[in-house]
């Protein structure tokens, strides 16, 4: 793309326009996953859904290949894309809380930190993530869980709305009134069908919760899930848990002594009792189990659970991710946590099983494009370090141990979790039977898949 096409772009827009050739280059392309490095021709950084529009019609007039950014947290890094023009929505980060009707305007390229903080004024919040600085847009557009889904359900369970410039450049309001077909597709269907340029949520009263992470020695590993795959989903749908191997971070709340230790573990959550004696009366069971090596408890605004990882996983750091569905944790799969917890290959890299039980499995199979409402949990195993000499081992590890868990699991995962090499048949299977659906969808609004840079859905006869 040469130096007159972007200056007549940078004409076009009202935001920032970074070719090659610009200072900012470098950081503009640069996103969570540093193991991505890819070369975009241009990166139209839209102010508005104006510039939205102008960029999607120059890349279509130039026939140029088509990436939408938002927050930049693409495990698989599909918001980038060597010799595409991006369309980055991080000037568009701005959110209208109304607080009589208890709903969030959000802008497409807002991060969960901004919504969270805006809400926590008003004492409200929406099941969306566990870091802050995810981008709303693609956690949303895949489906949205979080330590307030057994409370509350999916992001998308409470989406009221979304506007959407598509492929053609027009733009539509999504709802359950308007274009209720896209509506469903949006939810869960992941970035397919449009660049979505505000969302607006459904906002629940949440102020401060329960924070508390137990930790057991790698020993325990059998009897704690043998435990915690019974307790959990029994118990009240204000607790949320996620369970996790990892190595203790040399960060507090954990003493010293356990610092770089293999462990397994859960972190929790609650929105019930949060004075002194109700969170110790909610985390009294976590001693059925095993005598627990680490303990820790505390009420915490809810902005601050979710920024607990930012600064332990910030951007920059190396990552290979896989993930899956699971409607129990079998015997089988207990023993495949065991074995890779025991050799986790750097200080960093974990696994976690995030509940999508409780209000998760109010909504109908049908309403959404979420095929997997009967999943209890939504595994990811993620390779992470500092160190780029160790791409291939966290690779390695991540792609072994997923391939031993899979026979245990339902047989797709969260899109969000699906890496870029996995093939169309990983797609299908993460849609099940949706995915047809889907594709009749995207015929009607996206006919020659322009959004082509995600965990594609193809249109319908193509």
């Amino acid at each position: 793309m040469g130096g007159t096409a972007v200056e007549t772009l940078r004409e076009s827009l009202r935001g920032e326009v970074i070719g090659p050739e610009d200072a900012g280059y470098d950081e503009a392309r640069s996103i969570y996953n540093a193991m991505i490095d890819r070369r975009p021709a241009v990166i139209a950084r839209c102010a508005d859904s104006t510039d939205v529009r102008t960029a999607l019609r120059f890349a279509r007039d130039a026939g140029m290949d088509l990436t939408v950014r938002c927050g930049g947290h693409s495990g698989a890094g599909l918001c980038m894309a060597d010799d595409a023009l991006v369309i980055d929505l991080s000037g568009m980060r701005w959110v209208r809380v109304d607080p009589a009707k208890r709903t969030a305007q959000v802008g497409g390229g807002t991060q969960l930190g901004d919504l969270d903080h805006e809400a926590h004024g008003y004492g409200l919040a929406t099941p969306a993530g566990i870091m802050s600085t995810t981008g709303v847009g693609g956690l949303t557009l895949g489906g949205g869980h979080g330590h307030l889904t057994r409370a509350y359900g999916l992001t998308i369970d409470n989406l009221l709305a979304a506007d959407v410039v598509l492929a053609d450049g027009s733009t539509v309001t999504a709802s359950p009134d308007e274009h209720p077909d896209l509506f469903w597709a949006l939810r869960g269907g992941g970035g397919n069908f449009g660049v979505v340029t505000s969302f607006r949520f459904a906002l629940h009263p949440v102020k401060d919760v329960g924070l508390a992470v137990t930790l057991w020695e790698p020993e325990h590993i059998g009897a704690v899930l043998d435990w915690y795959r019974t307790f959990l989903p029994a118990a009240p749908k204000d607790l949320n848990g996620f369970f996790a191997t990892l190595r203790v971070p040399p960060a507090p709340p954990f003493p010293e002594e356990i610092h770089g230790r293999r462990m397994c573990g859960v972190v929790w959550c609650t929105t019930g009792a949060l004075d002194e004696e109700g969170l110790a009366k909610t985390f009294a069971p976590v001693v059925e189990p095993a005598r627990p090596a680490f303990h820790f408890a505390t009420p915490i605004p809810y902005p601050g659970i979710q920024a607990m990882f930012d600064e332990l996983i910030p951007k920059g750091l190396q990552w290979y991710w896989r993930g899956d569905f699971f409607d129990r944790i079998t015997d089988g799969s207990v023993d495949v946590h065991g074995t890779f917890l025991e050799n986790i290959p750097t200080e960093l890299s974990t696994m976690h099983l995030y509940p999508v039980d409780g209000a998760a499995h109010d909504p109908d199979r049908e309403d959404t494009a979420w095929a997997y409402r009967d999943a209890v949990w939504s595994g990811v195993i993620g390779g992470i370090s500092p160190e780029a000499s160790e791409a291939e081992a966290i690779r390695t590890w991540a792609v072994d141990y997923w391939e031993a868990l899979h026979p245990h699991s339902m047989g797709g995962a969260y899109v969000n979790f699906l890496g870029a090499d996995e093939g169309g048949d990983r797609v299908r299977a993460t849609y099940r039977g949706h995915y047809d659906r889907l594709a009749e969808v995207k015929r009607t609004y996206d006919p020659d898949n322009v959004f082509h840079h995600n965990q594609n859905v193809v249109p319908a006869g193509g």
